[in-house]
């Protein structure tokens, strides 16, 4: 497994491509990027050719037409071009999202569209509604992984989606649409988190073949505003 990303000073704030460009010696940056983006490609096909991660380093490196060695100047080992792909992931994500979001024009609405389209966005590759226009598929099962043993990694490359869901809700916080007191950091993480392990819960009960028509979104949205209650408290 590669090292971990610096937590200070100026490389704090770089993704982990910035840093796999930044490690090249070649002083032309855009070669660098070039070159990055051949190992990035070469993974993302290998990805969709097998339908997961189960793919050799060195068909990565034979699939994009350059040498370990150059690999290993950029990137530390596969965890580290794994950690890349999906921040191309979420931030294909997060761009698609902010999209679909802007065609309404309601804030609760927008929330809804948010929490419905990135359920369907999270679902297991292959499921019925799952979009497959997105440069970069959204790698559930890597996110589970990152969510539950790497946390500081996975908050890195969320921040993208974090930041828009903050932005979606702090409008409808100001329309008084929905509450303005709960704490925003572990709310936006929580229904995230809550939206992504649901849309992936067909897999995880070992029925991935389920059709999902948007009934199991519309129910976790239905929870997300409404609660458990029947009644509201005193």
């Amino acid at each position: 497994m590669a090292n971990e990303q610096p937590t200070d000073g100026p490389a704090a704030a770089a993704s982990w491509r910035e840093l796999a460009v930044a490690r090249s010696l070649d002083p032309a940056r855009a070669r660098a990027e070039a070159r990055v983006q051949r190992f990035l490609d070469a993974a993302l096909g290998l990805m969709r050719d097998t339908g997961g991660r189960d793919f050799t380093l060195q068909q990565v490196v034979e699939r994009s037409g350059q040498s370990l060695r150059s690999f290993y100047q950029h990137f530390e080992g596969k965890h580290e071009l794994l950690l890349a792909l999906f921040e191309e992931s979420v931030r294909a994500t997060a761009d698609h999202l902010r999209t679909v979001v802007a065609e309404e024009s309601d804030p609760l609405a927008r929330v809804h569209r948010f929490a419905v389209e990135y359920h369907r966005i999270c679902r297991p590759a292959g499921a019925a509604g799952t979009p497959g226009d997105l440069p970069v598929p959204v790698m559930a099962d890597f996110a589970q992984q990152l969510l539950t043993s790497h946390p500081k990694e996975a908050a890195r490359a969320f921040v993208p989606l974090v930041e828009l869901f903050d932005e979606v809700l702090d409008a409808a916080a100001a329309a008084g649409e929905v509450r303005p007191d709960l704490p925003q950091a572990g709310v936006t993480g929580l229904l995230l988190q809550a939206i992504m392990f649901n849309a992936f819960a067909a897999t995880i009960s070992g029925s991935p073949g389920r059709v999902d028509t948007g009934e199991a979104a519309e129910s976790l949205w239905d929870l997300f505003l409404h609660g458990l209650g029947a009644r509201a408290p005193a």
